[in-house]
């Protein structure tokens, strides 16, 4: 095991780089997690809106939802989700 020695450092401002290395790791984890082009199949759409396949097509038909395709895999861009969404009572 390394042995570790703070000279010439305070106990505040050992905290404060504690702090602030766990604010940096905290931020780029949440960041990397909510990745807003992150692509999802069809099934993770449907299950993020809790909706079934059938209404995410018939959304995708009435072009509430815009899907992506390559061979025969269907996605839909998360952000694009999150943005078709609509606030209601305003």
């Amino acid at each position: 095991m390394e042995t570790i020695q703070f000279v010439g450092t305070t106990p505040k401002e050992l905290r404060e780089g504690v702090s602030e290395d766990i604010k940096n790791q905290l931020f780029a984890f949440f960041r990397k997690r909510e990745d807003p082009e992150e692509l999802l199949t069809r099934e993770e759409a449907a299950k993020f809106l809790k909706i079934g396949l059938s209404t995410l097509k018939k959304w995708t038909d009435d072009s509430k939802l815009v899907a992506y395709g390559i061979g025969n895999r269907v996605y839909y861009k998360k952000s694009e989700l999150m943005s078709s969404l609509q606030r209601l009572n305003e």
